[in-house]
């Protein structure tokens, strides 16, 4: 009996060794193929905690700024405190922790690897064979999560909040109305030119329209009228009113002249197209955007680069988040003895001349005549020379 409890105990003993060394070698092959280790997610964690909690400190400050400094007029133009919070305050902030999001990213680098720096924890994380490329990788894990909110916000989110913002602040802060406009020409169809004296946007009205059409750069009617005005109770989109028109049909060396008191028409515009307003490109989603830079393009329109600006600068400004952050490792990943001062003052003026050369290419091809989609990727081009010579004189 006690031999026989003996060989039970022996056997037992055997399987449990066995169950450990299996359970030992799948768990270095978990650890082996795991994407994200445990140091990974300690300094993923690091990274995105620093980059909300500045983002939260920094703006915090921005709307007690903004807010001391505009009270007088929000006072006396009597603004709802309902619309201050809600319209304005919960707009304001997405808008400017999206534009300052590349900031915050190196910002939030700097600080918390000059931290695991001094306290030794990059060197020991070094002295376990761990190479600096592999030291990158939950830093760009990070950047990544960023670039993707930072996109989403940039080209869905910000857009919608903007309009609501805008409204507000032309209503308390700027007294600005922009419901009006002045001799509007533009090309509703191939060949076909519309122009408007004078547009009035609360009647959705304009006085002394013309509507000219051109087949072989030859005139074949000449449409004029005292007023016409846009039927927002049609089903159909375009759907215009012309009243007291006159009509010029040309053939050849005949032509035919018609008068009418009241003419429906479906012209290829809208009220939007006459009211232009400062900053309109921040209004719009990328569909939006688009869809009116491909219509104005189609229209001959000149004020078009500032939409395509816009447009490409919302895929641009995410990868700067990979850029800095490249940066700020660099800089910041060795322990020294005077501190992180230079250093950091060196990244601080790289991010922010980073910032500055992108405001800088924006206005050239706005006002230059760059191509958009270089003046945008410009910034990008040349800081990601300058963090990959900074990564290849990184500490290893």
């Amino acid at each position: 009996m006690k031999r026989r409890r003996f060989y039970i105990k022996y056997a037992l003993a055997g399987y449990m060794e066995r169950y450990r060394s299996l359970a030992f070698r799948m768990k270095s092959l978990i650890t082996r193929y795991t994407f994200l280790t445990r140091i990974d997610r300690y300094l993923i964690k690091k990274f995105l905690g620093t980059y909300f909690f500045s983002i939260i400190l920094i703006i915090s400050i921005a709307v007690v700024f903004d807010f001391n400094e505009n009270i007088d007029k929000l006072t006396v133009n009597n603004a709802p405190w309902r619309g201050i919070i809600f319209d304005y305050y919960l707009n304001f902030i997405p808008f400017y922790s999206n534009l300052f999001s590349p900031l915050f990213v190196f910002i939030s680098v700097i600080f918390f690897t000059s931290k695991l720096a001094e306290n030794s924890e990059i060197i020991a994380m070094m002295s376990t064979g761990m190479s600096f490329n592999r030291l990158l990788r939950p830093y760009m894990i990070s950047a990544a999560v960023i670039a993707m909110l930072s996109f989403g916000l940039g080209a869905y989110v910000v857009p919608e909040g903007s309009v609501i913002r805008l409204n507000f602040e032309n209503t308390y802060k700027k007294k600005r109305n922009p419901n009006f406009a002045e001799n509007v020409q533009l090309q509703v169809d191939t060949g076909v030119i519309a122009f408007i004296e004078h547009f009035d946007g609360a009647t959705k009205s304009g006085y002394h329209f013309s509507l000219d059409k051109f087949v072989d750069k030859k005139l074949v009617s000449h449409l004029t009228a005292n007023r016409i005005s846009y039927d927002t109770l049609s089903d159909e989109r375009y759907h215009w009113k012309i009243s007291d028109y006159t009509l010029r049909e040309l053939k050849g060396m005949r032509e035919h002249i018609s008068h009418g008191l009241v003419l429906d028409s479906i012209i290829n515009m809208e009220p939007s197209d006459f009211l232009l307003t400062r900053n309109q490109q921040e209004t719009l989603t990328n569909p939006q955007l688009k869809e009116y830079i491909v219509k104005q393009q189609g229209r001959g329109s000149g004020n078009v680069k500032q939409f395509e600006v816009e447009y490409y600068k919302r895929y641009a400004t995410p990868f700067a988040s990979f850029i800095l952050a490249t940066i700020g490792l660099s800089l910041s990943s060795r322990k020294r003895k005077g501190g992180m001062g230079l250093y950091l003052g060196i990244g601080l003026a790289l991010s922010a001349s980073y910032i500055l050369f992108q405001s800088i290419s924006a206005t050239l091809a706005i006002n230059a005549d760059w191509p958009p989609v270089l003046a945008v990727w410009l910034p990008n081009v040349l800081f990601t020379v300058i963090a990959f010579f900074l990564y290849k004189k990184a500490p290893r």
